[in-house]
């Protein structure tokens, strides 16, 4: 490198051979940033200046960003300092879900089992968690690869000590899997004889960057960690980032790696976080805890039941309020999304009553703090879920339709009502009725490369566990980040079990899905079973995944899209039994969704459900396997007839039933080409201009010809609807012989059937690469936070000038399963006519 006069400096190194070869290195640049976000608004290329020359060099095989992840935020949170405060969820509520309490019962609670956590750090001085660090402790070892100040701008300060008494995250993860058990909480760890150790690759706040993670996952690695776990992530669809790479050839070595499925949910399908993405890494959905904690409000003035709300602790609201509603109309869901009008009095002395609807919470209570209001109840929707809501720094609760409905009838009515909210003796459990159904909050898959993520789900809503003793000690918190570590507690129980071998390791993934149980769509009596993009396999069920007597390969199979289509699989079971065991083969469909709106081609926020399930076609419907022997059974798969405009993805499980369990493999495809899919935002849908376009100085699309000094960054957006497995940005003549595919500012149609132009890819004259970008996510219907683009600063891709004269540029990019070295597998987009001028001096 430094023969090629490359200015460098080098980072973390990596030389562990089966893992990664490598090192963290950041050129210099004066005009490139080091990073690049999971989802900015803006953000530079990975070829920055001197790159084009480090790939040059013999034995370097692959060039990739480094890649921030913002540090894991659960959906909600509450700290609880009484033990004794009515109604909190305890663990056996989610060891009762999951089997967990007929392990523990049989004597079998992790021992020997080593679970490295590669989150916040941990409070290792909490008494559930050992009370001290190092060899005899609970809490074994570990490392701190960034220290209190790091923010993920600045320089990390590594030591040995992974102590966190300031974020808490790693502590509520360490608690889920390994809480000493009989203490006044009521909570217990998983697998608590497990020995932990604790990878911090956070600071107190702030992001951390993928070759920090990557470093983890292999120090984890080498210090003999069976499970490795990670609570953390970030939206992108794809297996292929580093971080998922590393954990994804961990995997392969029979170590367990669990990673959260995300928390993304509302951003509809395909969105799969990673490093959660990676092959045969087990990505951890969410499933809602069965019983809820619950405040009980007081109504005087009228007579009225208490009216309970959704809280682990008293609203912190003294005194009789009186009430004031913001819309009299209980019909209209986006109260208080728009300013209140002047009307609105002083709302500062009224409990004020608002429905649930349309914006985010957070925008209500703006709103209605800008009136002066304080304490705030949302009542909610008849459809929506009763339970735990995200409300960040304001003073409201949740509560249910029919005591908001209640409340705006005795407001109209003029009633002299006034609310209380007792801070003892108001709480109380009840059950949850969300409880037992996937998270609504919970990210939604598959990969764009058509792997199973999320792969399976556990408890993670309501889930009380460990602070750090400075922040409380305690606390109830919801997101993929809890459901996460007890899939780690799980592994160790049955590696318990199974032994520590790499066959076991690999094994338990498998285990884990053909053991799961389906979870519905709804609770209502005959609902459909929730997609497979969701929910996995299903939610774990310990207990039966450590005594099956049948083993059933593969776990899960991939049917892809209808371009590349497998009809065809096989599905061995084994009788690990001492008798003869006749097995009925039968198909359970799961829902199918429509992940895309026809109209737009936008990926829905929320997938439509489609009532269109696969067929499956069996060899044998029923085998007899004779003790310790296999046979296999062939399956034969017809995707449903539905809309492929909508890009239906459909899942279920083919059940392999015998007299005493029941065991089986999920499958998921796509009733449709992904090939078709448009990857570009050719619309005016989320900007009010035609994409992309080129964004002047200003911030104003260029329409004709301009010119640019390059003086102010001048920045061209290159936005993604859909991913993009390799974006390639050129710059070519004004005159250039094409015909782009994306011509005008009307919205490709999901049926387009490719690329018209004059010659093959290698033909396409160009003058010079400005850059790349593999491995896109998606983008969502926030313009501001959820589209990529491109900081053109007026360099080829090795930071060489461009000439003054006038040029186009071509963007081109690869759908998604299109094969990088056909063009007429890329969309491609001509910009207008720039000029590049030298500045006078």
């Amino acid at each position: 490198m430094r023969g090629k006069n490359i200015a460098f400096t080098i980072g973390l190194e990596y030389n562990t051979p089966e893992i990664l070869v490598g090192a963290a290195i950041r050129l210099f640049s004066s005009s490139v940033l080091p990073f690049i976000d999971w989802q900015p608004t803006f953000f530079p290329l990975r070829t920055v200046q001197d790159a084009a020359k480090l790939s040059e060099i013999p034995g370097v095989q692959a060039i990739r960003p480094i890649v921030k992840l913002p540090a894991p935020q659960p959906v909600s949170s509450t700290i609880v300092e009484d033990p004794k405060a009515a109604g909190l969820p305890d663990s056996f509520s989610t060891h009762m879900m999951t089997g967990v309490d007929k392990v523990h019962a049989q004597g079998n609670f992790g021992k020997g089992i080593k679970i490295g956590m590669i989150d916040t750090g941990v409070d290792y001085n909490h008494p559930l968690l050992g009370g001290g660090f190092g060899p005899g402790f609970k809490v074994i070892g570990g490392y701190d690869f960034v220290g209190d100040a790091f923010n993920g701008e600045d320089n990390p300060s590594p030591d040995g000590d992974p102590l966190d008494e300031c974020n808490g995250h790693g502590s509520h993860v360490a608690g889920i899997i390994g809480a000493s058990p009989n203490n006044t909480w009521g909570i217990s760890g998983v697998a608590y004889e497990a020995s932990l150790a604790s990878y911090r690759i956070f600071g107190c706040v702030g992001y951390t960057s993928d070759d920090i993670i990557a470093a983890a996952l292999i120090r984890g690695y080498n210090e003999k960690m069976d499970v490795l776990t990670l609570s953390l992530g970030g939206p992108n669809g794809w297996t292929e980032g580093t971080a998922s790479v590393v954990a994804s050839r961990i995997a392969a070595e029979g170590r367990v790696v669990t990673v959260a499925a995300g928390n993304d949910g509302e951003n509809g399908a395909w969105y799969t976080s990673a490093p959660g993405g990676g092959i045969f890494v087990i990505s951890v959905a969410s499933v809602d805890n069965i019983v809820s904690p619950v405040q009980n409000a007081t109504v005087q003035g009228v007579a009225h039941d208490p009216i309970p709300y959704f809280s682990a602790l008293p609203l912190n609201a003294i005194g009789a309020l009186p009430i004031y509603v913001t819309s009299t109309n209980i019909s209209q869901t986006d109260d208080a999304c728009s300013p209140l009008p002047d009307s609105t009095p002083d709302l500062s002395p009224y409990l004020v009553v608002v429905h649930r609807g349309t914006c985010l919470f957070t925008e209500k209570l703006a709103n209605i703090q800008a009136k002066g209001g304080k304490v705030v109840v949302i009542y909610n929707s008849d459809t929506g879920a009763f339970q735990s809501i995200s409300i960040g720094g304001y003073k409201a609760v949740l509560i249910g339709a029919d005591d908001g409905k209640f409340l705006v009838e005795q407001f109209i009515a003029g009633a002299n009502i006034t609310v209380s909210f007792p801070q003892d003796g108001g709480a109380f459990t009840i059950p949850n009725p969300a409880g037992g159904l996937v998270s609504a909050f919970s990210t939604i898959g598959p990969t764009f490369d058509m792997h199973l993520s999320p792969a399976l789900a556990a408890p993670g809503g309501n889930i009380l566990s460990t602070l750090p003793l400075k922040l409380g000690g305690y606390g109830l918190e919801s997101g993929t980040s809890m459901s996460t570590p007890f899939a780690a507690g799980a592994a160790a129980l049955i590696l318990e079990t199974l032994g520590t071998s790499p066959a076991a390791g690999k094994a338990v993934l498998r285990i884990l899905q053909s053991t799961a149980a389906g979870v519905a769509s709804t609770h209502a009596d005959g609902a459909p079973l929730l997609t497979a993009a969701q929910q996995g396999a299903g939610l774990i069920q310990v207990d039966r995944a450590i005594s099956m007597k049948t083993i059933v390969a593969p776990g899960q199979i991939a049917l892809n899209d209808t371009a590349r289509f497998k009809a065809n699989h096989s599905i061995s079971v084994t009788n690990m039994g001492n008798k003869t065991v006749t097995y009925r083969i039968c198909h359970v469909p799961a829902g199918t969704i429509g992940t895309v709106a026809p109209d737009s081609g936008f990926v829905e926020t929320v997938p439509t459900a489609i009532g269109a399930t696969a067929s499956v076609a069996f060899s044998e419907s029923e085998i007899t396997v004779h003790a310790g022997h296999t046979k296999t059974v062939h399956a034969l798969f017809t995707p449903p007839a539905a809309d492929n405009a909508t890009l239906p993805v459909y899942s279920g499980f083919i059940h392999v039933v015998a007299p005493t369990e029941t065991i089986k493999v999920t499958y998921l495809g796509v009733a449709a080409s992904l090939k078709a899919v448009p990857v570009l935002d050719a619309s005016n849908a989320y900007f009010g201009v035609p994409l992309p376009a080129i964004i002047d100085a200003d911030g104003r699309p260029q329409v004709g010809p301009a010119n640019y000094t390059f003086k102010n960054h001048e920045l061209p957006f290159l936005l993604l609807a859909f991913g993009c497995a390799k974006m390639r940005i050129d710059l070519v003549d004004t005159d250039i012989t094409l015909t782009p595919t994306v011509p005008s500012p009307e919205r490709a149609p999901l049926s387009w059937s490719g690329m018209q132009n004059t010659g093959t890819f290698s033909k396409v004259k160009t003058i010079g690469l400005l850059g790349e970008l593999d491995y896109q996510p998606r983008s969502t219907s926030d313009p501001f936070s959820g589209y990529s683009s491109f900081q053109f600063q007026g360099t080829f891709a090795n930071g060489t000038r461009l000439d003054d004269g006038q040029y186009r540029v071509l963007l081109r990019a690869l759908r998604v399963g299109g094969n990088p070295k056909k063009e007429e597998d890329y969309e491609s987009w001509l910009g207008p006519q720039f000029g590049v001028v030298t500045p006078p001096l």
